[in-house]
């Protein structure tokens, strides 16, 4: 009956801003609401967060306090509404990021598509470039500029077959070079597609 007394002199002081009796209300339960805390949240820095917004809540609302109704049990409804905030956040946290990845994947897919296809044609030009001379020129006349076989015959005063010997060792050639050619078919194809 005593512990009820002081309790009831307690919130009245606190409900006409006395600090001290609010002071007091927080080392009589916060221990035992951050013991329920920590067990519905399984952190204890997040647990102590909650705690500060609770008391700060208490502190608010304290001219509104009834001394006569349990407090106890009005701190403990308040602390487990503040758990369901926090669990509505994470969720709701939870489903903007999914929705972010969900939204801005294809963006993400598309920069990785364009780097590798850079990448790709850095390595196709090198290689290009590496070729033996006259095989360069073919390739280049042929692929590159769109030139017929008899075109690039007599452009460069060779027969229509050695045209074809020399596309066939420049694309023989770019193949062998090509690292990405084996692991990237259809990156490959693409560009290839294009230009072989």
């Amino acid at each position: 009956m005593k512990n009820q007394t002081d309790e009831k002199q307690l919130l009245l002081l606190l409900k006409n801003g006395n600090y001290k009796a609010f002071q007091c209300i927080y080392q009589l339960y916060s221990l035992r609401l951050l013991g329920r805390i920590i067990r519905l949240v399984k952190t204890e820095e997040i647990a102590e967060e909650i705690l500060q917004e609770l008391f700060t809540r208490v502190w608010t609302i304290r001219e509104r306090i009834d001394p006569d109704r349990s407090f106890k049990s009005f701190l403990f409804l308040v602390a487990q509404n503040l758990v369901c905030d926090h669990f509505r956040r994470i969720a709701l946290d939870q489903k903007h990021r999914q929705d972010f990845i969900a939204n801005n994947v294809e963006n993400y897919m598309h920069i990785e598509e364009d780097l590798l296809y850079k990448q790709a044609e850095q390595s196709l030009m090198y290689a290009i470039d590496k070729l033996p001379t006259q095989c360069q020129k073919v390739f280049r006349l042929y692929k590159m500029e769109g030139k017929s076989y008899e075109e690039i015959s007599h452009l460069l005063n060779i027969s229509k077959s050695t045209v074809n010997n020399h596309l066939t060792k420049a694309n023989t050639i770019l193949r062998h070079e090509l690292p990405f050619y084996k692991t990237n078919i259809i990156l490959v194809c693409l560009f290839l597609s294009k230009i072989l």
